[in-house]
C-alpha cells in the first residue's frame, strides 16, 4: 500500500491505502467519526462528544480533498470534490448498515 498525504480544510493526515480514492474515503471517514454517532461512542451524549472533539482538535473538511504521495502542499496533488467523496462514503456506510442489520437478523433467527 502507498502512503498518501491528505489535506482538506483543517484536516491534514498521512494515510496508507491502495489508491488515492480509498485514501480520500478514509480521511472523510475519520472526519465524520468526530460528529456522527458510531458504535463505540453510542453511550456518549452530544456534549461529551463535543468536549472530546475540542480536546483533540476538530478536523473540518474544505471544498476539496487533495492527495499526494510526495507530501503536503504539492502542486502535483490529485484533487477530489469533497461533496463527491462524502456522497460515496455515505453510500458505503448505508450498505454496511444494511449488511450489519441482515447479519444480526440472521443470527437471531432460530
Amino acid at each position: 500500500m502507498a502512503k498518501y498525504y491528505v489535506q482538506s480544510g483543517t484536516l491534514k493526515m498521512v494515510v496508507s491505502a491502495s489508491d488515492h480514492r480509498r485514501a480520500a474515503l478514509w480521511a472523510v471517514h475519520r472526519a465524520m467519526n468526530q460528529i456522527l454517532p458510531m458504535e463505540d461512542e453510542m453511550d456518549l451524549i452530544p456534549e461529551e462528544k463535543s468536549t472530546d472533539i475540542e480536546a483533540c482538535g476538530a478536523m473540518v473538511l474544505g471544498d476539496s480533498i487533495r492527495l499526494s504521495e510526495r507530501g503536503f502542499e504539492r502542486e502535483d496533488s490529485v484533487e477530489y470534490t469533497t461533496f463527491d467523496v462524502v456522497s460515496e462514503w455515505n453510500q458505503l456506510m448505508t450498505v454496511l448498515a444494511k449488511i450489519e442489520s441482515n447479519v444480526l437478523y440472521e443470527e437471531q433467527t432460530p
